[in-house]
C-alpha cells in the first residue's frame, strides 16, 4: 500500500503531555488519507466464547475466514481449523491439551458465569502460550499501561476484575497441564488488565442482513496501544483480514485530514456517534479515564434533553450544513475537525460527522482517504468498518 510518503516508523514519536500521559505526536507534517502506521500483532485470540452454540468459521491463528473445502482441523482437540500449515504450527501441544481439558469441563466451570469470563481464559491461555514460545514478547505484553487499580473511583470494576481474575487462575491452574510459566493470581490480574485496556476487535465480515458486527478475534498492538483516544479522532484504524496477502492481521492507521507537526495523534476508542453520556460510561468502565477532549468539554453543558447524539447531529446539519460547506475552505479542515477549536460554542460536530461518518445504516464506520498517490489527497473516502468507498465532495472542491 502507498503511504504517499516517508516511512511510517519516522513519522510519528513518543511524548509526555500533561493530564494525557504517554501519547503519540507528529514527528512532521502529516496529510490526509497517509497510512502512519502498519504493525502485525504480539497476541491474537479467538472472541468465541468455549460453550457458543456455533464453530468459529476463522482460522484459529490469523483468523481469516476459511474456505469451505482448503482448510486443516486438530485432530487432537477437534476444537480448531487452520488455513494453511503455517497457521497451524502455531498450535503447540500445551494449547491444544489445555483448550480440549478446558472445553471438556466448560458447562460446569462456566455455568455461572458470564459468557466474556470465557473470551478472558482463551486471553490467558494465549499469553501464556506466548510466554513458552517467545519469552521476550511476553516480557512487552507486561510492559504495556494497565495496572487492574480502581484509580479511587467508587464506580470503578475493579471487585469485578478481581473476582475475574480469581476464578480465572484458579479454574486454568486446575484444569490445563502444568504450564508454561510460572503463575500467580497477581500475574493473572496483570495480564486481564493489559488485555482490557489494549486489546482492539477484529470485526466479523460485512453482511447485509446484520445490524450489528460482532468481534471475530482481539489482537494486541505494541505501538497501536500507544495512541490516546479523543472524541473527535484525526486519524482511524483499518483491518483488511480476510484479504489473501500475509500480514492480514496487521492493523493499520491512516489520517483522517492533514495535521501539523508536533500535534497529537489520536484514535476514538469506539464509534464516533456514541452521545456523551455513553462515551463517559464507556470510557470509564474500559478505560479508567474522564474524557476531557474538545468535544466532550462542549457537550458536558448540553442540557438533559440534548444528550441524544443523533437528534442534535440531525438538527445541526439541517440548519448549519450548507452554511459550513461554504465556510470551511481546506485552509482550515485540520483546525476544526479535532485539531484545536477556538470557540467551543460552536464546536463544528455537524461538519465532521457530514464529511468523515459512513452513510451506510447501521455501520456507524469513520472515512479516511485513499493514501495518496500524488502531492495532491486522494479525492476517494474509504470506510473503515464496512469498506465501502465515497466521493469525497469537499476534497475535490479544494
Amino acid at each position: 500500500m502507498n503511504d504517499g510518503g516517508a516511512k511510517p516508523e519516522t513519522l510519528l514519536m513518543v511524548a509526555e503531555i500533561g493530564g494525557r500521559g504517554r501519547s503519540l505526536v507528529a514527528a512532521q507534517s502529516l496529510r490526509a488519507g497517509q497510512v502512519i502506521l502498519r504493525e502485525s500483532p504480539l497476541l491474537l485470540y479467538s472472541a468465541f466464547p468455549f460453550l457458543s452454540s456455533s464453530v468459529s468459521p476463522y482460522c484459529d491463528h490469523c483468523f481469516r475466514l476459511l474456505a469451505s473445502s482448503a482448510h486443516q482441523k486438530c485432530r487432537s482437540c477437534s476444537l480448531v481449523s487452520f488455513c494453511s500449515p503455517n497457521c497451524f504450527a502455531s498450535h503447540t501441544p500445551w494449547l491444544c491439551e489445555s483448550l480440549r481439558r478446558l472445553h471438556q469441563s466448560s458447562s460446569s466451570a462456566f455455568s455461572d458465569q458470564p459468557s466474556d469470563r470465557q473470551v478472558q481464559a482463551r486471553f490467558l491461555l494465549s499469553a501464556y502460550n506466548l510466554a513458552a514460545a517467545s519469552p521476550s514478547d511476553f516480557q512487552i505484553l507486561l510492559s504495556l499501561q494497565g495496572s487492574g487499580s480502581s484509580n479511587g473511583d467508587p464506580s470503578s470494576s475493579s471487585a469485578t476484575d478481581s473476582a475475574a481474575a480469581g476464578f480465572l487462575h484458579s479454574l486454568l491452574s486446575a484444569v490445563c497441564p502444568p504450564l508454561p510459566v510460572p503463575i500467580s493470581p497477581e500475574l493473572t490480574a496483570a495480564l486481564l488488565a493489559k488485555d482490557k485496556v489494549n486489546a482492539f476487535g477484529l470485526m466479523e465480515p460485512v453482511s447485509v442482513s446484520d445490524e450489528k458486527r460482532s468481534v471475530r478475534a482481539y489482537g494486541i498492538y505494541l505501538k497501536t496501544s500507544f495512541f490516546n483516544h479523543d472524541c473527535l479522532p484525526n486519524a482511524c484504524r483499518f483491518d483488511y483480514v480476510d484479504s489473501a496477502s500475509d500480514g492480514n492481521a496487521d492493523i493499520i492507521i491512516r489520517m483522517i485530514h492533514d495535521v501539523p507537526e508536533g500535534r497529537e495523534v489520536c484514535l476514538s476508542y469506539f464509534p464516533v456517534n456514541m452521545n456523551y453520556s455513553s462515551r463517559q460510561k464507556r470510557l470509564l468502565e474500559d478505560y479508567g479515564f474522564k474524557c476531557d477532549c474538545d468535544r466532550c468539554k462542549v457537550e458536558s453543558s448540553w442540557s438533559e434533553g440534548e444528550e441524544d447524539e443523533n437528534e442534535v447531529m440531525e438538527e445541526m446539519e439541517n440548519e448549519d450544513e450548507e452554511e459550513e460547506m461554504e465556510d470551511l475552505d481546506g485552509e482550515n479542515v485540520e483546525e476544526v475537525c479535532g485539531n484545536g477549536v477556538d470557540d467551543e460554542s460552536n464546536f463544528p460536530h455537524a461538519y465532521f460527522f457530514v464529511r468523515y461518518m459512513c452513510e451506510k445504516e447501521n455501520c456507524f464506520g469513520t472515512l479516511a482517504p485513499l493514501p495518496p498517490k500524488t502531492h495532491d489527497a486522494s479525492r476517494v473516502l474509504e470506510c473503515n468498518v464496512c469498506g465501502s468507498l465515497k466521493e469525497d465532495e469537499v476534497g475535490g472542491n479544494q
